[in-house]
């Protein structure tokens, strides 16, 4: 990784009006699994919802200042080209707009019949089904690293060593499981299904799935008694998600759970974006006339959607590189955990937003521009945030 630049400390103005966005999203409500030989009638996820689980018959950060062609913004949410690795490397990501779970193996037939669906750009079918680990039952999906990891939120995606872990047979959990389950990466631990295998927890991070807090390989899938396609992912772009569910669920037929991700919310917790984009978008509705793509290419210059959040040499912090004086002015509690974190994603991004807003960035043109030069003073820097902006705008318009 490149060094990173000296960071000037961020002027204070008085911030404009600036709302915290909606309580964010977690956990899992109306997901049904199945699981051969676990009879499970309703368990708790790791991440905070109640799943019903039916029984066996069912870039770096900112970069010097020398002139570069802004990077292109590939499909899928924001986030850029990742190589190398022993697992396949990461093309695009691949936003899920819908998820499907089955009362027992989905038919090979019907999720070719889901794929050949109008403007249906992507599917995955995975198995999945309700173990135990540490006396808590967690859903999971058993999958194929190089495939899934594509579906998975922008960091999560990028991890290759999660991926690499994952395709060595370890497995990965959900951060809240991690931290609810007192899990730590290396260390052995029982996995109840059918079989009770000893595996090794391989690491964590944002699944991106509702509900879901544990993936195996498709290996480890099958010894522990995991049912196959029982689960299907769909991504259509350019398609309202409700229009999807009503499709999919007319190919599958009774009993099969349709979820639309886009509006999912876990009881008594306001809906919660799933990934960088989403938090983008929702962060900008705080500042009346700020593009969310502003935010988006701001993310990617400061720390590549999260995947470099410092500290720089400066001692700029978080998602959004914030030096911690601005941040005591202008940080936001956005997911009303009752901290304003600077590292955390749904804290900083809004709170970015708050800060371009107090500079005059809703009104756009030369405010835009000078609001943008307060949060890193280079004109390079508001050229390229701008560019990027654009390429945005072109890509998910």
């Amino acid at each position: 990784m490149r060094p990173r630049r000296p960071k000037p400390e961020k002027k204070q103005r008085g911030p404009q009006s600036a709302g915290a966005p909606s309580r964010t999203r977690r956990g899992g409500r109306g997901l049904r699994l199945a699981v051969a030989g676990i009879a499970v009638l309703a368990v708790a996820s790791a991440s905070g919802g109640v799943i019903a689980a039916l029984t066996e018959d069912a870039e770096p950060a900112a970069d010097s200042p020398r002139a570069q062609p802004p990077p292109s913004v590939p499909p899928g949410d924001p986030v850029n080209v990742a190589t190398g690795g022993e697992v396949a490397p990461l093309r695009r990501v691949v936003p899920p707009d819908v998820l499907a779970v089955g009362r027992g193996s989905i038919p090979a037939a019907k999720i070719k019949k889901i794929a050949s669906l109008g403007r249906v750009r992507d599917v995955v079918a995975v198995a999945g089904g309700a173990v135990q680990l540490q006396g808590r039952q967690v859903n999971t999906f058993a999958v194929d690293p190089s495939a899934f990891r594509s579906w998975t939120p922008p960091g999560t995606a990028k991890d290759n060593a999660l991926w690499e872990a994952l395709a060595a047979d370890r497995f990965v959990v959900s951060t809240a499981a991690a931290e609810q389950l007192r899990l730590n990466r290396g260390m052995r631990y029982p996995v109840v299904g059918r079989t009770m295998p000893e595996l090794t927890m391989g690491g964590s991070g944002p699944l991106g799935l509702p509900g879901i807090d544990m993936l195996v390989s498709g290996s480890s899938g099958g010894q522990i008694g995991l049912v196959p396609n029982v689960a299907v992912l769909v991504n259509a772009p350019g398609v309202s998600p409700a229009k999807v569910v009503k499709a999919v669920t007319k190919v599958l037929g009774p009993g099969t759970n349709v979820v639309n991700l886009h509006d999912y919310q876990a009881p008594g917790d306001g809906g919660r974006p799933s990934g960088y984009l989403d938090l983008y978008k929702e962060a900008a509705t705080a500042c009346r006339g700020l593009s969310w793509t502003v935010l988006a290419a701001i993310g990617q210059v400061e720390s590549d959607h999260g995947r470099n959040a410092g500290p720089s040499s400066a001692g700029a912090l978080g998602p959004m590189q914030f030096m911690p004086a601005t941040w005591r002015a202008y940080g936001v509690d956005g997911d009303r955990d009752g901290k304003a974190d600077i590292m955390n994603p749904y804290d900083a991004i809004p709170g970015a937003a708050k800060y371009l807003c107090a500079n005059g960035a809703g009104r756009g043109g030369k405010q835009l521009y000078n609001a943008v030069y307060q949060y890193n003073h280079a004109h390079w820097y508001v050229q390229k945030v701008l560019s990027l902006a654009r390429a945005y705008a072109a890509r998910f318009s």
